[in-house]
C-alpha cells in the first residue's frame, strides 16, 4: 500500500462505484446487463475517450496471446478493451486505491476479471518480474509523476525484447501559465506536465526507440467542439460521464484544459516506443 497524497485526494471521492450503479440502474443497466461500451463515458478519463484509446493501441500489435500492462490504470477502462477487443491478459496498476477499487468491480460486472489483474501500487516501482510483458501503454499518467527517468526505467525493465510501449500524455506545448484546477490536478504543485523532447530525451536514455510521435491537438480540439454540443443539446450533462469523477469541479476543469489546448500551451501528444529485441 502506497501513502495517501495529493494526487490521491485529487481524484478520491468514496462515491464513484455507487454513483456509477445509480448511473447505469438510470440507463435501465444494472451489474448483470452492462457492457464495456455502456461504461466508455466514464471510465475512459483522457482526452478524445474511447476514440483515443484505440488510436493508440492500435498500434501496439497486440494479440491474444499477450500480457499488457496497463500503468495508471485509474477506473480500468482501457484494460477492459484491451482484454475484450484482443483477448489478451492485462495487468493495471494505479496509485488511487479508490478507482482500483472500482476497476476490479467494473471487471467483474464485465465478465473480464479473470483477464484483468489490477492492484494499487506505484508505477516507478512496479511489482512485476523482468521481461514479463509483451506490451505496455499509459494514458493521461505522466501528468501526475514527477520522475519520468524511473518510471520509464521500471517499464523498460518488465518489457520483454522488441515489445511496444503506447504513450498518450497531456504535454507542454509553450511557455505559459496554466490555469488550475486541470483534470490531473489542483495546483502547480501537483502537475509534473512537461514536452514532448523531455519525454523523449529520457525514454531514449533508458534504452527505448523512438517509433512515432504524434501531436492531437486537432483531434483534441474537434473531440471538445463534439463535447460542447452535445451538451448543448442535452441542457445539461449526461446521466453518465467524467463529472462522476470530478465531482463540482468538473466544469472549472474542462473550462482549462479545453483554454489551454485552444491556446496551445499544452497538448495531448501520442509516443510510440519500443524496447530493442
Amino acid at each position: 500500500m502506497i501513502e495517501h497524497d495529493a494526487i490521491s485526494e485529487n481524484y478520491e471521492t468514496g462515491q464513484v462505484l455507487d454513483k456509477i450503479r445509480a448511473a447505469l440502474l438510470r440507463l435501465g443497466k444494472s451489474p448483470d446487463s452492462v457492457t464495456i461500451e455502456d461504461l466508455a463515458p466514464v471510465d475512459e478519463f483522457h482526452i478524445g475517450g474511447r476514440q483515443a484509446s484505440e488510436d493508440l493501441l492500435g498500434q501496439l500489435g497486440l494479440s491474444a496471446s499477450n500480457r499488457v500492462l496497463d500503468i495508471g490504470c485509474g477506473l480500468g477502462g482501457t484494460a477492459r478493451l484491451m482484454a475484450s477487443r484482443y483477448g489478451c491478459r492485462v495487468s493495471g496498476i494505479d496509485r488511487t486505491a479508490e478507482f482500483v477499487a472500482v476497476a476490479q468491480a467494473l471487471c467483474a460486472w464485465t465478465g473480464l476479471d479473470e483477464q484483468t489483474a489490477l492492484c494499487q501500487g506505484d508505477a516507478s516501482c512496479l511489482p512485476f518480474e523482468s521481461g514479463v510483458f509483451d506490451a505496455a501503454c499509459m494514458l493521461h499518467v505522466g501528468m501526475n509523476i514527477d520522475n519520468k527517468a524511473t518510471l520509464w526505467s521500471e517499464v523498460h525493465r518488465v518489457l520483454r525484447p522488441g515489445a511496444r510501449f503506447g504513450i498518450y500524455d497531456v504535454m507542454r506545448t509553450a511557455e505559459g501559465p496554466l490555469t488550475y484546477p486541470v483534470p490531473w490536478a489542483q495546483s502547480a504543485a501537483d502537475n509534473h506536465i512537461c514536452s514532448p523532447q523531455a519525454y523523449k530525451q529520457a525514454l531514449q536514455q533508458c534504452g527505448f526507440l523512438i517509433i512515432a510521435e504524434r501531436n492531437r491537438r486537432e483531434f483534441a480540439l474537434a473531440f471538445f467542439r463534439e463535447l460542447r454540443a452535445r451538451l448543448a443539446a442535452a441542457a445539461g450533462p449526461p446521466v453518465l460521464g467524467l463529472h462522476l469523477i470530478m465531482g463540482q469541479s468538473t466544469g472549472a476543469r474542462m473550462q482549462n484544459i479545453v483554454s489551454s489546448v485552444s491556446t496551445g500551451l499544452v497538448a495531448p501528444v501520442e509516443l510510440i516506443v519500443q524496447k530493442p529485441g
